[in-house]
């Protein structure tokens, strides 16, 4: 039973669930959280899927239409794990709370507390850390198409970033913006979303699809719900008057953020304008294959996974970011380098680290705030950092003193100074609050007197009375006065019938006993309004104060936001000089010619999970020489070299030091791999289709400026198929594309090119000692002398009786390439030259059945009968016909 289907007749429901109905109806399509108590509860097909997806149980509560009701229900303290597990999953949840007073139970008659939507959580909105991993952005996108344009904006909730770009619309050059921005909730336009646009983003990169009503993304009122943002009456000071579709794609996010969040944006000040031409660009393929962010297999390790030694989360996100978009403007790279520089001359980086490990997540705290989803140790964790300031300042002193690194003087006055403020949060919180407000004792004593004097009540009820008793005593002169208390009378001063007549003026009856009266005074009457009150108004009152301070600091978001920004930076900076000093890294050189030089160049992950050294080898293209052919054995380090250079570029374009000798490095738009082998069985691709898919993507999308790296192009057909098709890939892009290239292959057909204008051969070099194959892993000038394949089978573990298989094998196909012309490998694609030699080796190919059955023959075990047989056998198969 769903709860569709009971919402034709609501009169069989409880007034409790009727409410639920009443919110449900509102959110069909999301799971709700509806508070009960101490639990969230899930109801009907929502109680169904969230049991499965939770492993909670699934029980019941109540009847509809006669029948039980499903439910399934997870502690109101612990909330945030299960959202975490739902989200993941690609479920939108809706929260929705007790707001208001009354009756806390399903009795039919009586009328249900008051519940509300306080928040509405999807994978794109996310800000808080039980959902959020520490490395990890929530970041919202949306697109806006029209005709041959597309908006996209984008908003991280958890950081306050919020970018636009406006070009022309490209499905390609758009995945690859997708890739850079890594969005985890996509929006768009429910009247123009295209179908298939919405089924590739789902499939290619996993991303959980929106659609939104047309009216967010509405062109002629985008304008003003940006500006009601920014408080500004005109949005020319952030550059994209001239972009009406990255207006309204950003409109639609406050739209939808201000709906999901159910409050202001206050964090959301400003708007940055973006190009992709500010990047360089890297497709999906292209971060997959180089290993960036994450591992291609289980067990391994990704560059930031290895270089991420950054001491706070904000930096940890600064540089995931920075590595998914490295910047084409040498300038701002080479103020990087000069921090970098800077810090490691005076190995300034080690104190700076050490005081950065002190500061939290404050990016995501001020976040909370502004949102109101701020708890108490949220504000501890921003008084903390506050206070970490004129430290971080002081391990900066000698490089600012000095006038030295531009970036660092400019950082260091953002990080601003916040005494005051610290000074308020530590007057205002107490040293070591509980996680939730609703506990209580949250604000410090002395903070606020009406708290204190609250508390007091609370704690200090008991003394009270006892010190009233002998004051009443005292001042009626009844030493048998007693004040006592009872849940029905409240507090009373009590005197027994005898005494009765003795009591003051000021006294009023409140109860008569059979042997006593009972009085109440002013004063008792007081004490017992606060006393019975004072710990849910002391709830209440720290509550007020509580939203008060997060009031406060909302006022001065903006500077805070600063702080967070440069303390990330100055993270970022410091990391990579750790890395640098760390790993013997040096800084690279930006040229305006086009090329790449490095000088023994390493692999960072290679070198550092190696137990072995590594080889350092040297790369060198330009203009003249703009594509390497390489050649060598498996294994021989082929893969490992073109993909060093392709990190070594990255990291100078992220302004890293680099882990190379020396490097110089020209301009450089996009990187492009075809590495590796893998189908896509779920859309229909073989291995070999992937390949030519990728293949195809870079000759329609390279350019002179690109650095492309090919990795055994046309092995997945047949051996002429490929070979030609390798042979016109290579062609094209040194002849028509005129690309950065590093070749792999096995096809040594492909080495006669070398004498084409561009293009060089080089191969990593192996020998054989005593029939076993070393690996030299070194990048020498020249091609390949073989491929040492079944050495490096035998290296794998390929049984010995399939090697000798294979040895026997090569010697017919060796004996088969001496009678080829040498025009063979010259003259490949002029077909009728090789007719001939074609022919002549099928002739010596019609020796080998024969050659096999003599081979396999035991002589020394045979009988005279036996041999005569193997005899007869021998002539038949010369006998047989081609």
């Amino acid at each position: 039973m769903t709860s569709s289907e009971i919402m034709a007749d609501l009169s069989t429901l409880t007034p409790m669930m009727q409410q639920y109905m009443s919110v449900k109806v509102q959110h069909p399509h999301s799971l709700m959280f509806y508070r009960m108590g101490d639990f969230y509860e899930l109801f009907f097909e929502d109680a169904h899927k969230a049991a499965k997806i939770l492993g909670i149980t699934l029980t019941h509560r109540g009847k509809a239409n006669g029948q039980p009701i499903p439910m399934a229900g997870v502690p109101y303290h612990a909330a945030e794990g299960y959202l975490a597990r739902l989200v993941k999953k690609g479920e939108t949840v809706v929260i929705c709370e007790q707001i208001g007073e009354g009756e806390s139970t399903s009795t039919r008659g009586k009328a249900p507390m008051e519940r509300g939507v306080v928040r509405i959580i999807t994978p794109g909105t996310l800000t808080d850390d039980a959902m959020l991993g520490a490395h990890q952005s929530s970041n919202l996108v949306a697109l806006c198409i029209q005709q041959n344009q597309i908006g996209i904006a984008l908003l991280d909730l958890s950081a306050g970033l919020f970018k636009v770009q406006q070009q022309d619309y490209d499905l390609n050059q758009l995945m690859i913006e997708l890739a850079r921005l890594m969005p985890s909730e996509i929006l768009l336009d429910e009247n123009t979303a295209d179908p298939m646009l919405t089924e590739q983003l789902k499939q290619q990169l996993d991303i959980s699809v929106t659609k939104r009503p047309n009216v967010d993304f509405n062109l002629n009122n985008a304008q003003k719900t940006l500006c009601d943002q920014f408080a500004v009456s005109t949005l020319s000071g952030f550059g994209i008057d001239h972009l009406p579709l990255a207006k309204a794609a950003a409109a639609a996010l406050i739209h939808y953020a201000k709906e999901t969040q159910k409050t202001a944006l206050p964090h959301i000040r400003s708007i940055q304008l973006e190009q992709s031409s500010d990047f360089i660009a890297l497709d999906p393929v292209t971060r997959r294959n180089l290993e960036l962010i994450e591992p291609l297999f289980e067990h391994g390790t990704s560059l930031f996974q290895l270089i991420n030694d950054c001491q706070t989360a904000m930096g940890g996100r600064l540089l995931s970011r920075t590595l998914m978009q490295p910047l084409r403007d040498t300038a701002l790279l080479d103020e990087r380098l000069d921090a970098i520089q800077d810090l490691l001359q005076g190995f300034h980086e080690a104190p700076v680290r050490l005081v950065l490990k002190e500061i939290s997540d404050i990016e995501r705290v001020l976040s909370r705030i502004a949102l109101g989803s701020a708890r108490p140790r949220d504000l501890v964790q921003l008084r903390q950092a506050c206070a970490q300031i004129p430290f971080l300042r002081h391990a900066l002193q000698p490089i600012v003193s000095q006038q030295q690194s531009e970036l660092l003087i400019q950082l260091n006055e953002e990080l601003g100074d916040f005494h005051g403020l610290h000074q308020r949060l530590m007057s205002a919180i107490v040293e070591n609050p509980p996680v939730l407000l609703r506990d209580g004792n949250v604000i410090a004593e002395g903070f606020d007197s009406e708290l204190d004097e609250l508390r007091q009540i609370r704690d200090h009820a008991s003394q009270f009375l006892i010190d009233l008793e002998i004051k009443e005593r005292e001042a009626s002169g009844i030493p048998g006065l007693k004040i006592g208390y009872n849940r029905v009378s409240g507090y009373y001063i009590e005197l027994s019938r005898a005494q009765a007549e003795q009591a003051p003026e000021h006294y009023i009856r409140r109860q008569t006993l059979k042997n006593a009266e009972r009085y109440i005074t002013p004063e008792l009457k007081a004490f017992e309004d606060k006393v019975l009150s004072s710990e849910s108004r002391a709830l209440a009152r720290e509550k007020m104060l509580f939203e008060m301070l997060l009031d406060e600091l909302r006022q001065d978001i903006g500077n805070l936001q600063m702080m967070s920004s440069a303390i990330a930076q100055i993270d970022l900076v410091a990391n990579f000089a750790h890395q640098a000093r760390l790993r013997n890294w040096s800084r690279p050189k930006f040229s305006p010619e086009v090329g790449v030089s490095i000088t023994a160049g390493r692999h960072p992950v290679v070198e550092a999970l190696s137990k072995t050294a590594f080889t350092p080898n040297d790369t060198r293209l330009d203009f003249s020489h703009r594509m390497a052919i390489i050649t060598g054995p498996n294994m021989g380090g082929k893969s490992t070299f073109m993909r060093q250079t392709a990190l070594i570029v990255l990291l100078a374009y992220c302004g890293a030091y680099v882990p190379a000798q020396a490097a110089t490095l020209g301009p450089i738009d996009r990187v492009f791999t075809r590495i590796g082998s893998a189908d896509d069985l779920s859309t229909g691709k073989s291995t070999f289709m992937v390949e030519m898919t990728e293949t195809s993507q870079i000759l329609h999308h390279a350019t002179s400026q690109s650095l492309v790296l090919m990795d055994e192009v046309g092995r997945g057909t047949s051996t002429y198929d490929g070979l030609s098709l390798a042979w016109a890939c290579v062609l094209d892009l040194s002849k028509r594309i005129q690309c950065l290239c590093l070749f792999a292959t096995h096809y040594f057909e492909l080495t006669e090119l070398d004498k084409e204008s561009g293009i060089d051969n080089y191969h990593v070099t192996a020998k054989e000692l005593n029939g076993n194959l070393i690996l030299l892993h070194k990048v020498q000038h020249g091609p390949a002398s073989q491929s040492h394949g079944l050495q490096v089978a035998k290296l794998a573990g390929i049984p010995a009786s399939v090697i000798k298989e294979a040895q026997n094998r090569l010697k017919i196909l060796e004996k088969q390439q001496l009678v080829k012309p040498k025009s063979l490998q010259h003259d490949l694609f002029a077909l009728p030259e090789i007719v001939e030699p074609v022919e002549r080796i099928v002739e010596i190919e019609k020796e080998s059945p024969a050659l096999e059955l003599l081979e396999d023959i035991d002589v020394d075990n045979l009988s005279p009968r036996e041999a005569l047989a193997q005899l007869y056998a021998l002539k038949d198969l010369l006998k047989q016909p081609g």
